[in-house]
């Protein structure tokens, strides 16, 4: 009776994590792998406990491994930034794109002016 494993109209719920649920079930992954001095089967341990999904938790840890440093990759920073600059850059030719078809539209009335 988990809230992960709860459905709705017979499909799976998915549930949104807060930042501090994240950060805990990291943190305890990472408390446990050190008192064990294992990384086996510790996901799934925590995010059993937890009632959180395990690939959730697992996707968690690698995040938060980028994002100090411990492994190589993207981090949610930079991510985030990447979002930006492609919304703006999207946002920058469709203002580019109506630009043009406002100065097609205005060149071809000026000539239509200027040849009666």
């Amino acid at each position: 009776m988990e809230l992960c494993r709860r459905l709705a109209n017979g499909k799976p719920t998915t549930r949104r994590y807060s930042v501090e649920e994240k950060a805990a079930a990291v943190r305890m992954v990472r408390t446990l792998r050190a008192e064990l001095g294992v990384t086996q089967g510790t996901v799934q341990r925590v995010a059993t406990q937890l009632g959180y999904g395990v690939e959730s938790v697992r996707m968690w840890v690698k995040q938060a491994d980028v994002d100090d440093g411990v492994t190589a990759g993207v981090s949610s920073a930079e991510a985030q930034r990447m979002r930006e600059l492609e919304q703006e850059n999207r946002e920058l030719r469709r203002a580019n794109e109506v630009l043009k078809r406002a100065a097609s539209f205005f060149g071809a009335e000026l000539d239509r002016h200027y040849r009666k």
